[in-house]
């Protein structure tokens, strides 16, 4: 497993700012070289500790899409299942397993009221939900 040292979590977050900045921008924001920044580039990619890169934009942008967070309740020792058959529904996501009072917790996306009421449906039928609670994300801030 890597361990990030303060020069790795700075290089991250210019990365997380601009993931589509040349070596040599990264190299002048954090002050070190073209090939101090590319050998760690390196390193975090080989172990993993870095996927890639990917294009980041306002939640909101789309106004004709619904999106809600939706929490949900497993019975007994269902959640593998569980998670087997959410993770076979396009609508949903992301999926996260957490503590307290839900066992899961999943970002919704629906293009209308219809299919995100039809996707509720379907989270709620599968055997082992026991129960959801699922709110609508009206506006990012």
């Amino acid at each position: 497993m890597h361990v990030f040292d303060e020069l790795d979590h700075r290089l991250i977050s210019a990365l997380r700012e601009d993931g589509r900045a040349p070596i040599s921008k990264l190299a002048t924001i954090l002050g070190i070289s073209r090939a101090t920044v590319q050998s760690r580039l390196d390193r975090l990619f080989e172990s993993g500790a870095v996927l890639g890169f990917t294009v980041r934009f306002r939640q909101d942008t789309d106004d004709k899409a619904i999106r809600a967070i939706m929490m949900i309740e497993v019975t007994g020792r269902s959640t593998t299942a569980v998670i087997r058959q959410l993770r076979g529904l396009p609508a949903l996501h992301s999926l996260h397993t957490t503590n307290g009072g839900w066992d899961l917790v999943a970002e919704v996306r629906a293009d209308s009221l219809s299919d995100f009421d039809r996707v509720l449906r379907e989270v709620r039928t599968i055997d082992g939900v026991l129960n959801s609670e699922t709110s609508i994300l009206l506006s990012s801030v």
